[in-house]
């Protein structure tokens, strides 16, 4: 049995503990998204539409993380419908920041391992960028409608006689405690898994704008500003689908 199979059997159980047997259902939405993206990997390799399949995949990798996660059909739809506008608006920003900045294809630094093997493989690696950096915020966008509707969701069923100012009040505050945690999220899981990459360019010497510039850092860094987009628009949208939501309860009592 080695280390991965060891730390799956830990998540497995910890999920079982915290969400009860929910926690399982969780969990096979995880596998189905893997699956998915793995799909989508071969797909690409095949020489598929780059755009289509990410437009696709997009869709129902969304779909799986939000309405696997939770029975409220009004939570989900709202979550899904905000996820699905961010994303599909990012989408259209990562294609110009790739046209921008131009993070496609590989860095210097790969330069000794790339030297014997051949890079005619027939990918455009300008789409694969955008694709990277469209699936790396997908579960942060996920994650933040998701919670800020549930959230908000929770206040009014506690206060049936909440007026609109209040409900206002409570969006603002959750919403700035969700999107704290969600960008911290984000930035520190760039550092974890950039770290080793930053001490080595330290150990080589480089300096503090070769290290920005770098394409290998750089990559990684569009991808996380465009995440915490995603978290914020998602927040806003989210918050709003269901301050819309309260209005008509509330003309309708």
């Amino acid at each position: 049995m080695n280390s991965l199979m060891v730390l799956f059997l830990i998540l497995a159980l910890l999920l079982v503990l915290v969400s009860g047997w929910e926690g399982l259902r969780n969990l096979f939405g995880l596998f189905i998204n893997f699956a998915l993206i793995f799909l989508m990997i071969t797909l690409l390799s095949w020489g598929a539409n780059t755009f289509i399949l990410l437009c696709v995949a997009s869709v129902l990798i969304l779909a799986v993380a939000i309405y696997m996660s939770s029975d409220d059909n009004r939570v989900t739809n709202i979550s899904f419908k905000a996820s699905l506008i961010v994303v599909f608006t990012l989408m259209i920003l990562a294609i110009l920041v790739q046209y921008l900045g131009n993070l496609q294809g590989f860095a210097i630094e790969d330069t000794e391992e790339l030297e014997e093997l051949s890079l005619a493989i027939g990918l455009n690696f300008s789409n694969v960028a955008i694709v990277v950096m469209v699936i790396s915020m997908l579960g942060a966008v996920a994650e933040a409608a998701m919670a800020l509707a549930a959230s908000l969701s929770e206040v009014v069923e506690q206060d049936a006689q909440m007026s609109l100012v209040q409900f206002k009040e409570q969006r603002f505050i959750i919403s700035q405690q969700i999107l704290g945690t969600a960008v911290n999220t984000l930035f520190f899981g760039l550092l974890g898994s950039s770290l080793s990459l930053i001490l080595w360019f330290v150990r080589l010497h480089y300096s503090f704008a070769e290290i920005i510039n770098s394409k290998l850092l750089l990559a990684d860094m569009a991808a996380m500003l465009l995440g915490m987009i995603g978290i914020l628009f998602a927040i806003f949208l989210s918050g709003y689908f269901v301050e819309k939501e309260f209005e008509k309860m509330h003309e309708g009592v």
